[in-house]
């Protein structure tokens, strides 16, 4: 058996957390359970921030994306990273799929392959149309505002119709540094929340349920959000495979987010490539899996 050299990507924070709360801790453990999977294969096994300086990459054979979850605050910065680092080490997912993912335009391309997406507005950076011009033109009285390139609902904002003055300025301001969105408000999000399944090398795995707390419609656990257990159905595993069967390259780990629209359809609300939280302390040999996907890969590639 070859043996590989894998670094698991994670944020400075995660690496000697100073406290260990019940987040760090599912932080801690969730890793815990790949870096096992991958020595069982005989791999040497590091976990490694993303900005670590003088990091020689090149020493590893692939870095996995873990928790690195600053990055959508650190864009730039991340970008060139990636940028300087993809000729030294094979990067999982890809760098193709990263730069695709980062920009939630891929929306529009899921769309365009017949996938069910909430009904959505681009609005290009520098656009000098009020808020209230841009959702005369949709029709829709409630909408939800958020950057193309974000996480952890940053700038994201619930808006009514009656409300949106009350946005313009902090729109103007916004709107000025990056590309932004607008959805129709999917009015099921409230009461069935969000459904993320975990998809390995295109099948899938498990479930999850987010739900918002009462009040918000923020399904994140950052704003209070609650995660359970999902038993899925055979119409929902489908659609969530299906998503990633239209993709032109299959990835090796996946999370798909879905909602019911409000037409009562199944949607995406995101695709997750880059980073997604797997919940893979909900089901454990999930990580096995993603382990074996990563050294079936590393095998598959000449000349490492």
């Amino acid at each position: 058996m070859k043996e590989f050299d894998v670094i698991l990507l994670t944020e400075s924070c995660y690496e000697n957390p100073k406290e260990i709360d019940q987040y760090v801790q599912n932080v801690i453990t969730e890793d815990g359970l790949v870096k096992n999977a991958l020595e069982d294969l005989g791999c040497k096994v590091k976990i490694v921030p993303w900005d670590k300086k003088d990091f020689n990459w090149s020493t590893a054979h692939v870095a996995i994306f873990r928790t690195t979850w600053d990055y959508f605050h650190r864009f730039k910065e991340f970008h060139n990273w990636l940028i300087s680092v993809k000729e030294k080490i094979k990067l999982v997912n890809s760098y193709e799929h990263i730069m695709w993912n980062l920009d939630k335009h891929y929306l529009k391309d899921l769309s365009e392959k017949n996938i069910n997406i909430p009904s959505s507005h681009f609005i290009p950076k520098e656009t000098k149309s009020l808020l209230s011009e841009i959702m005369n033109q949709t029709n829709w009285n409630k909408i939800v505002l958020k950057p193309t390139i974000s996480g952890a609902a940053r700038h994201t904002f619930k808006i009514s119709k009656d409300q949106v003055s009350n946005y313009e300025d902090e729109f103007k301001s916004l709107i000025k540094h990056e590309d932004f969105m607008i959805q129709e408000f999917q009015e099921n999000i409230i009461t069935k929340g969000e459904i993320s399944f975990m998809i390995f090398g295109g099948k899938y795995s498990h479930a999850v349920q987010k739900m918002a707390k009462k009040g918000d419609f923020r399904v994140q656990d950052d704003f209070g959000g609650s995660v359970n257990q999902y038993q899925a159905n055979e119409e929902e595993i489908y659609f969530a495979e299906n998503v990633i069967a239209v993709l032109e390259n299959q990835p090796i780990y996946a999370r798909v987010d879905v909602i019911w629209d409000n037409n009562n359809e199944l949607a995406v609300s995101e695709l997750e490539l880059i980073e997604p939280e797997l919940w893979f302390r909900f089901k454990p040999e999930s990580a096995k899996k993603v382990a074996h996907l990563v050294f079936k890969k590393l095998n598959e590639i000449k000349n490492i």
